[in-house]
């Protein structure tokens, strides 16, 4: 049990536990480093234990960690201390979508909407870096208290390369789709199933499909029809209603391609409420109803031993084998009668596919014959095929058959860079005397546009400024981030940068600013001056550094700030801070001091000491010199600077002139120089 106090990694101090999940408990603690209170969820003793399931947990969490998105919930950090292992995460203050659900009764369809654009934003980052989310049901969405939605729980997401993964985890089962039920492929339409689901709980306040275990909830999602919304809310907009029947749909190719298509329609709707633009293809078979065969029953009972209300367990990949023995089922124990029925079906289905092949085979010998003779007669002497060489390679290859190349026109290609081929007026294989032409058609490559600047441009305005240029609309995206002097909702930049060139066909990506993001201040006591500024920059935050004398703390040390430490600003915030040094007294040049009496220097020193609390210690040293009587002062060794109270001070005073010589005599002053008597520190005949 990890306990508070406890310091991970040399790092991260466990302040208290604030959840548990099926696998993980979560802490809330400070990072000691960057100063900011975290979420660390630290990875339960038996899984910590599992050698494959540590590297499944590794290699997810630092999938996860590449996301950087608002409404994401962050992954700072994957480590490991002490055969613990944790993933350090924002904490981010608030409420999950299922308390605000089961507090409110049921959402608004604006608030329906607004939420679920934001949790589509951040899947659709999630989906572009080809993770899939599995999970998504309102326990894991949290509504901060600024009203950001955030997306959490990563932890049985899986990076994939491809474009679906196999996996037998169903999720929380009340939201889990079809395909997840049954345990085949699950991709972004997966997610987006689970997402029309926590839609249709937000709308209702109802779940579409209870039972009294995961097994009978299962069923449902593949086998009953989700009842209409309208039949608990009449007031639902038909628009939004068609939205979530179409994510729910129980083939996955029946919902939408992908969630920035569901986003669209969710914008449209603000429009259109009642409008009746959200298609839905038909059915390709008589029945919604889902077959469940008895091997997927077994399974589905076998594996279906989850917390609905905290299953974060990882995938796991089964061959047929394993799958059996899950099952308790042999391909020998299918219905026998079942059996024969699938043997008749697939002779019938190798019939027909054997048919179609020689059809289309003998259809491509009739059309191409003629082609395919020329090219078996040209072998030998016909020209061959020259698309896609240089000009100076065609000329190479055609050298032996004595034909030349003429280049007959230059155009852009879109297939072909510039220089190249792209088109053999002759075909390949025919034979062509000696001493004739080739004519071929050369690209010029693509023509590069210059990328107009679209900063604080909006959205519409610099999509708009793109396409106007001659850019491909359906080759621009949009992405958010965060900027300190652009004002939200307009554009901070292009990738690629403004001003470069392009062909029309490039891809650009349009980044939007979403104003100045938040931070906290750090606490800053106790530490250097050094250290202070570079904890502030860390942090997107501007030091103004005022040193102060203040005798009660160590000399350039932080003794106060003027924005208490865990304050949330923004970023780009001055932070004013204060740095402690003694207090420093400045000494006269030695023209105030030089020929003065002994006394008279030691008393306008003492004048320096403001408070009288101090004294300086005055030590006087004798030298001979000839230019000074006995008992005048030299010179003051610090003069000129400035010192501590307290410091010593070192006056130095003629003895006189050395053995032998005279004694300087001006009946003035104890200088031989008179006109220095005043005793003043301002000097002075």
């Amino acid at each position: 049990m990890i306990k508070e106090g406890v310091l991970l990694g040399g790092r991260y101090e466990i302040i208290d536990k604030i959840g548990s999940g099926g696998m993980a408990n979560v802490f809330k603690a400070i990072d000691r480093v960057l100063n900011r209170y975290v979420a660390v969820k630290v990875l339960k003793k038996e899984f910590s234990e599992d050698e494959n399931f540590v590297k499944k947990f590794w290699s997810e969490a630092q999938s996860a960690a590449g996301l950087t998105h608002a409404n994401i919930v962050n992954v700072y950090d994957v480590a490991e201390d002490r055969g613990l292992y944790y993933i350090v995460m924002e904490l981010v203050e608030g409420i999950t979508l299922k308390d605000y659900i089961q507090k409110k009764g049921r959402l608004t369809p604006k608030e329906v909407i607004g939420i679920t654009m934001q949790v589509s934003s951040a899947m659709d980052a999630a989906h572009n870096n080809n993770i899939v989310h599995r999970d998504i049901k309102p326990q894991n969405i949290i509504i901060s208290k600024e009203g950001k939605v955030k997306v959490t729980d990563f932890g049985i997401a899986k990076a994939t390369s491809s474009n679906t993964i196999s996996t037998n985890v169903m999720g929380s089962v009340h939201y889990t789709s079809p395909e997840q039920a049954r345990g085949g492929f699950s991709d972004a339409k997966s997610d987006i199933y689970s997402l029309g689901i926590t839609m249709y709980e937000m709308i209702t306040g109802e779940l579409p499909f209870d039972g009294d275990s995961t097994v009978s909830i299962a069923l449902k999602h593949l086998q009953e029809d989700i009842i209409p919304p309208s039949e608990l809310v009449p007031e639902i907009p038909y628009s939004l209603e068609q939205i979530i029947m179409k994510c729910t749909q129980k083939s996955a190719d029946r919902r939408y391609a992908n969630v920035a298509a569901l986003a669209r329609d969710l914008k449209r709707s603000i429009q259109e409420p009642d409008g009746d633009f959200v298609k839905i293809a038909p059915l390709t078979s008589p029945t919604n109803t889902v077959i469940v065969t008895p091997e997927e029953m077994a399974r589905i009972q076998g594996e279906a031993a989850f917390d609905s209300e905290y299953d974060d367990d990882y995938d796991e990949y089964y061959d047929e084998d394993e799958k059996s023995r899950k099952t308790g089922k042999k391909n020998s124990d299918i219905d026998p009668k079942m059996s024969k029925v699938m043997k008749i079906l697939l002779i019938i289905a190798s019939v027909l596919f054997v048919g179609v092949m020689v059809w289309v085979i003998s259809n491509l010998v009739s059309i191409f014959g003629n082609d395919r003779d020329i090219v078996q007669q040209g072998t030998d002497k016909g020209i061959p095929e020259v698309v896609g060489m240089t000009v100076d390679q065609a000329e190479e290859a055609l050298k032996e058959l004595g034909v030349t190349i003429v280049v007959a026109r230059q155009e852009e290609a879109l297939k072909y860079d510039k220089g190249y081929i792209f088109k053999q007026l002759t075909a390949k294989g025919t034979e062509l005397p000696e001493g004739a032409k080739l004519q071929v058609y050369v690209s010029t490559g693509l023509k590069d546009i210059e990328i107009p600047d679209v900063s604080e441009k909006s959205e519409e305005e610099a999509i708009k400024a793109l396409v106007d240029a001659g850019f491909e609309e359906k080759n621009i995206k949009v992405k958010e981030e965060e900027h300190m002097t652009i004002k939200k909702d307009l554009a901070t930049r292009t990738d690629p940068e403004a001003g470069e060139g392009r062909n029309y066909k490039t891809r650009i990506t349009i980044y939007i600013s979403t104003g100045v993001g938040k931070t906290f201040v750090p606490d800053l006591f106790g530490r250097t001056k050094e250290r202070a500024e570079e904890m502030l920059k860390e942090l997107v935050l501007t030091g103004e550094v005022v040193e102060e004398v203040n005798e009660d703390y160590p000399e350039g040390t932080v003794f106060k700030q003027e924005i208490e430490a865990e304050q949330e600003v923004d970023k780009g915030t001055v932070v004013k801070y204060y740095v402690a040094v003694k207090e420093l007294i400045p000494i006269p040049t030695n023209d105030k001091f030089a020929g003065k009496r002994y006394e008279q220097v030691v008393a306008m020193i003492e004048s320096l000491v403001k408070d009288g609390d101090r004294t300086f210690i005055i030590v006087d040293q004798e030298t001979a010199s000839t230019e000074y009587n006995e008992g005048a002062v030299v010179s003051v060794k610090e003069a000129g600077k400035s010192v501590e109270k307290g410091s010593t001070i070192t006056i130095i005073v003629s003895k006189g002139p050395g053995p032998g010589t005279q004694q300087p005599d001006d009946g003035v002053d104890d200088k031989t120089n008179p006109g220095n008597g005043d005793g003043g520190l301002t000097g002075g005949n």
